[in-house]
């Protein structure tokens, strides 16, 4: 599957006070991630939401490796694990300037039917344009 690479420059303000990225942060580095992946393939959450349906992330794991620091340069690289069905999941890898890998993750997300509340497949255009970025490959 198809990766996506983002650069984010860490701020002051997404640090605590030994001057690292507080440990929550990186859940929103991976939602950037995963909204420019989409983004990429010609998906945006905005139309997504309008149409109907919403993504909310049912899991969420994190492995940290190495500490991102105030004014980093980090690199969240997206990768969807395959082909989405009721769920979507993505695989992230963290990594500053130099390549190394600061911390790994993964998420799950469900398709939900706004109206109703209930989980759905996912929208036939998704899948149509992850397979046409497949294919292009």
């Amino acid at each position: 599957m198809k990766t996506h690479e983002i650069p984010i420059r860490i701020r002051y303000g997404e640090t605590d006070q030994m001057g690292v990225v507080y440990h929550g942060n990186y859940a929103q580095f991976m939602e950037i991630g995963r909204v420019e992946w989409l983004r990429n393939i010609g998906v945006s959450y905005r139309s997504m939401e309008e149409s109907g349906i919403m993504l909310p992330v049912i899991a969420l794991h994190l492995e940290f490796k190495k500490p991102a620091k105030y004014d980093d340069l980090i690199r969240v690289s997206t990768t969807l694990v395959k082909m989405p069905g009721v769920k979507i999941e993505f695989d992230y890898k963290i990594c500053n300037e130099e390549g190394e890998v600061l911390t790994l993750g993964n998420t799950v997300l469900a398709f939900i039917d706004m109206k109703t509340g209930k989980p759905v497949k996912c929208p036939g255009y998704i899948l149509e344009k992850i397979k046409s970025m497949e294919d292009s490959l």
